[in-house]
């Protein structure tokens, strides 16, 4: 593994984490954090649930944190980490953003925007981000497999 690949992997870890955290408070398991010169500056995690608000995505928290920590919308010099690909509105709110790197682990056939469903990053927007898919694909897919067999199995025991 070269040191771009062992890096992404660490940063991704990172995510998995805050995924983790989310699903401990029976959110979609998604975390996100975005990175300058190595360094985290923003976390994020999936809180859709428990703000009761369908703009509080992982990437969406991230990024706003970003933006309040470093003085500006503008995060030319950031990569974002996510533990599950953007869907459209993350996507939009990364080439708003400007943020020239996306890694992701699992890939999103329902709604992913980065080559799932839609590539919103190949589209003639004034911004187009380098996208890194699969990083750690294995262990972020799993985590929200099982995320949600526990949800059916609850559900199931639930109804009887």
């Amino acid at each position: 593994m070269d040191d771009a690949a062992a890096r992404d992997e660490m940063f991704m870890r990172c995510a998995l984490e805050l995924a983790r955290e989310a699903a401990a408070e029976g959110e979609v398991p998604v975390g996100a954090v975005v990175v300058k010169d190595g360094e985290v500056v923003s976390c994020g995690r999936n809180r859709r649930e428990t703000g009761k608000n369908a703009l509080r995505h992982a990437e969406l928290e991230a990024i706003d944190g970003a933006c309040r920590a470093l003085g500006g919308w503008r995060l030319w010099e950031c990569e974002l980490f996510v533990t599950l690909e953007p869907c459209p509105m993350c996507a939009g709110a990364v080439i708003n953003a400007r943020i020239p790197r996306v890694v992701f682990g699992a890939a999103d056939p329902k709604a992913g925007s980065c080559g799932s469903v839609v590539n919103l990053f190949a589209l003639p927007y004034n911004h187009r981000p380098e996208v890194v898919g699969g990083v750690l694909r294995e262990e972020c897919a799993e985590l929200l497999t099982g995320f949600f067999r526990g949800l059916r199995k609850k559900q199931a025991s639930g109804s009887r």
